[in-house]
Order: C-alpha cells, then structure tokens, then sequence
C-alpha cells in the first residue's frame, strides 16, 4: 500500500500560467453540431479553455511560472538543488525537458533535473517525489513544474476530446521547514492503460498506419467508471491517514476532469460544495496542472491563517493519488497568461 507521511517541509508558493488565447466552444468556428456541442457543455462544463498558439510548449507555460514564483519569492538560484518536471507533453522525446528548463532557469549544475511522465494524476504524485527528497537530506529547496498541453494532441474532428482539453502550467516551490508535514496516498491500475491513449508516436508503434492513433483516444464511459469507482476511497483513505475529517479540510482541489464528475463525487463523499471549487467552465481540463490552476485561481491570494488542503489527481494510466497537505498564510499564490515577451526574453539571457 503506497501511503506515505512527510514530515519537514514546507510548500513556499505556487504559480500557474495559461495560454492568453480563449476558445469558446459555442462558437460557430469549430465546425459541430450546434445542439450537440450545447450538450458536451452542459455535461462537462467546458464553457471556454485556454489554447497554446502554434510554437509555444508546457515548459514554456511552466517557465514562465517558475520565473515568477522566484522573482516573488526572491529565492537565489543557486539554492535549489532539484528540478522536477511532470509532464507527458514534452518539448523532445530527449532530452528530458527539465533540463532544458533548468538551463533557462539560470539554475546551479548542481542541480538534479529529470522529468515524469505522469499526467492527471502528476500533480499529487509530484509532490510526493519532491518532499521525499527534501526529507532523504541533500536538498533544502526544490522546485516541482508540472505542465501539459492536451490541445496539441487531440483531433480537431473528435467533439469528445476537442471540446475539453485547454492548457497550463505550474510551478510549486518547496522547501524544509520544521513544522510541515504532507500525507500521501498513490495508486495505480495498468489494466486500464487503454482507456486514455496516444496509441501512435512511440516506439511500439511510431508511424501508425491509422491517423487517428496519432491523437488522443478516450474510453468516456471507461473512465468515468474508473473515477466513480475509485476516487471515494482515495478520499476516504486520505483523510485516515491524515487523521482528519471531512469538515477539517478546507478546499478539495480535484483535478478538473469534468464538472458532471466532481459534482457526483462531491455529493456521493458528503463534501461541502463550497470547498470544492471549480476552474473548468473557463480553463477547460488542462490535465493534472489543473489542481495547481484550480488552486491559484480559487484560493485567496491573502490569507490569515493556515489552510489544511486535499490535492486530487486521477485519469490517464490508469494512476490516481491524492496528498493531504497544509498551506500556510506566508505561502505564494500567482496566476498569470502567458507572455510572448518573456519568452523572447528567456532565448536572450539563455544563449548569452
């Protein structure tokens, strides 16, 4: 059983970036059923998403997130000794994308980078791996990016998968502290990995003669199983290890898979509904970066007193998780759209 508690850290901020460009799904433009598409809306909750332009990347999305949260936080670069990157919309099949970021960042040689290739689940998961290796020794701040893509690689023709998916990325600092403790809950079913699946592009299968394995494709009934099914006991196994009960928990940040899901599961778990917020009706499901979208959109920026949280991530894998962790009122919120202007910017100091 993979439950874990982490004691000695602290999360110091976290910072998320969306794409500036707006698509409304009831628009005329994207080619459906009109009756069809009000449909998708109502069930989902999709009513616009943020769309990356042609060019621009999840580590694109995530630096300029990091660059942030470090600018607030005023960190110096050399402190942080690890960069992790969560993300299965890598800029290259290699290198890993972190350490492409980790240059870009101005960040030590000493500093660990690898990416993870996890996706609605990452965002739990990332944290995980990033307070282990705070409390193994060797590190005093980490930064953990966790950013995604989906509208790159669903069909356009496909309305179950083009009308959901928007873009984002995050930076979450993390460093030690006495006080902090995170508790942790992480599972896995392979049997599923067909439910959602890029099936052409990888080395089982790099040039499908199929076009339509080159996109995503999704089993909705499968998944919406999956999440029904498993989701209510990762709750309840969450607030056990935790020793916390419902009312103790502040918000419940779900990953934004679908609005009629999280309100099935917020009821059939007796969650109050106003600590379940939702970003999806303008943010559109942006993968396992939406618990950090959901967070910096709907969390006071200032707050007054600490805030006991449950991050949950579920899909793709099949792989869920969910970390119990507190924020305290010290702790960085920001949100910003992306800016060509800083890309342009990176690319200078990068090859100066």
């Amino acid at each position: 059983m993979s439950q874990s508690t982490i004691e000695g850290f602290r999360i110091a901020g976290v910072a998320t970036c969306v794409p500036p460009r707006v698509v409304d799904n009831l628009s005329d433009d994207l080619g459906f059923d009109a009756g069809e598409v009000r449909k998708v809306v109502q069930m989902a909750g999709v009513r616009e998403r943020r769309v990356v332009d042609p060019g621009v990347t999840s580590a694109d999305l995530c630096f300029q997130a990091a660059e942030q949260l470090l600018e607030r936080l005023g960190w110096e670069r050399d402190s942080i000794s690890a960069l992790v990157f969560v993300t299965q919309s890598p800029d290259y099949w290699l290198p890993s994308t972190s350490c492409v970021v980790q240059h870009w960042l101005g960040l030590s040689d000493e500093c660990a980078a690898f990416d993870v290739g996890l996706g609605c689940s990452g965002y739990p998961y990332g944290l995980y791996i990033a307070a282990a290796m705070l409390r193994a020794g060797g590190h005093r701040r980490i930064l953990m990016l966790h950013g995604e893509t989906p509208s790159r690689f669903v069909s356009p023709e496909d309305q179950a998968t083009a009308l959901l998916f928007g873009d984002a990325g995050s930076a979450t600092a993390l460093e030690l502290s006495s006080g902090g403790t995170g508790h942790f809950c992480l599972h896995t079913d392979g049997s599923g990995y067909a439910g959602l699946i890029i099936r052409g592009g990888g080395f089982r299968d790099p040039h499908p003669a199929d076009p339509r394995h080159n996109f995503l494709q999704m089993d909705g009934a499968g998944i919406f199983n999956f999440t029904l099914a498993r989701v209510p006991p990762l709750i309840r196994s969450a607030l056990a290890l935790s020793g916390r009960t419902i009312d103790q928990i502040d918000a419940y940040l779900f990953h934004q898979s679908n609005r009629f899901i999280m309100k099935h599961l917020t009821k059939k778990c007796g969650l109050p509904e106003d600590r379940v917020p939702m970003t999806i009706e303008t943010m559109g499901n942006c993968g396992g970066p939406s618990v950090a979208v959901t967070l910096t959109r709907a969390l006071a920026a200032e707050r007054t007193s600490a805030q006991t949280l449950m991050l949950l991530g579920y899909g793709v894998g099949l792989s869920w998780g969910a970390a119990v962790v507190d924020l305290d009122p010290d702790a960085v919120l920001l949100h910003s759209d992306y800016s060509a202007d800083r890309a342009t910017s990176r690319a200078a100091g990068a090859s100066g």
